[in-house]
């Protein structure tokens, strides 16, 4: 039979058609170290340019979740790989890693040009806001095991960092502050609950203009996720941080004891932000508790930063003169209560 495998749902020559395209995208991305072209079956990337006493690799993996169902609603898909990107640079960057390069892994039931094209274009705007390369990649035709129009994206990102810089919470101490770096909105997390509270009638709930964004609702469920990678770096050649913790699932009750050593709880003060409108238009429809709004979004947070009390003035200076929104948001505490290591006052 000629053009089986096309004929049973797989069509080859779209793909190559796709790879072509986007070539020129995924070459921009390139950064010193990058000694391979798309195409090849593994990317190749060089350390030697990598200036380090005891250089360690720092890896993350990850995806946007039920994210991608606000893409497909929306029919935009040109963000969706900004946000896949950010979930595994933010990770690596709580170590004190640099990026290095990404690889992406993209399955659908059935290819279209176009909206795989805007995919990684997505994922080529993220990792050139990341300053690492998009090495390479997967794309996966499934026809029966995704409907039409379905994708599912995760990614892998690796950096660099010299062993004696690696950020672990292993200094944080009492009395360090807790200094956050605002988030761009929901980010990738709890759109399973967003959907539920807010999404009732699917699409047409997201072409509602919101009276607390005054713009529509999609757009701003739509908001890709802020990338801290330029903006981290850039204050770790100048000052020595403690502890970074990425506020993603989990919230500020999961992700905060991650780094800190026993003994010790961050007390946080609720009142030291601004509360987003989106939080709170999810928080009044789903009738949900401080608790859970806490545990399951960031909230306005993006990224913590856990520095010593003596450092907090200059760190706030320096962010600030670039630009960056900071706000001193808690302190840490001895406590011993291993079920209370996060204690948010209003």
């Amino acid at each position: 039979m000629k053009d089986a495998y096309k004929s049973s749902g797989v069509d080859i020559e779209l793909a190559n058609n796709i790879i072509n395209k986007v070539k020129p995208m995924i070459h921009s991305t390139n950064i010193p170290g990058v000694i391979s072209k798309i195409g090849h079956f593994a990317g190749l990337f060089s350390l030697a340019q990598e200036n380090l006493e005891n250089p360690v690799l720092v890896s993350g993996t990850d995806g946007v979740g039920t994210k991608l169902m606000i893409a497909n609603l929306m029919d935009k898909h040109d963000t969706i790989g900004i946000d896949l990107v950010a979930m595994c640079v933010n990770d690596i960057l709580t170590c004190g890693a640099k990026p290095l390069f990404f690889l992406d892994y993209l399955a659908t039931g059935k290819l279209e040009e176009e909206k795989m094209t805007d995919i990684i274009r997505g994922i080529t705007d993220g990792c050139k806001q990341a300053g690492c390369a998009l090495l390479g990649g997967e794309t996966a035709e499934m026809p029966g095991f995704y409907k039409n129009g379905d994708y599912d994206l995760s990614g892998f990102a690796v950096g660099i960092v010299d062993k004696k810089d690696i950020i672990d919470g292993r200094n944080i101490k009492d009395g360090d502050i807790l200094i956050g770096l605002p988030s761009s909105g929901l980010h990738s997390n709890g759109f399973s609950l967003v959907r539920k509270v807010l999404l009732e009638q699917g699409k047409e709930n997201l072409e509602e203009v919101s009276n607390e964004f005054k713009y529509s609702l999609g757009k701003e469920l739509i908001k890709p996720t802020r990338i801290y990678v330029q903006t981290v770096l850039s204050l770790l050649q100048r000052y020595r941080i403690n502890g970074i913790i990425h506020i993603t699932g989990g919230g500020f009750y999961d992700n905060i004891p991650r780094i800190l050593p026993s003994g010790l709880a961050a007390k946080i003060n609720l009142r030291s932000w601004p509360f987003l409108p989106i939080f709170k238009l999810i928080q009044n429809k789903g009738k949900i508790s401080n608790k859970e709004m806490y545990q399951t979004f960031n909230m306005g947070i993006g990224m913590v930063l856990i520095v010593e009390k003596n450092k907090v003035n200059p760190i706030v200076n320096y962010l600030e003169e670039t630009g960056e929104k900071v706000y001193t948001i808690g302190e840490v505490i001895t406590s011993n209560d291993l079920k209370n290591r996060v204690i948010i006052k209003e």
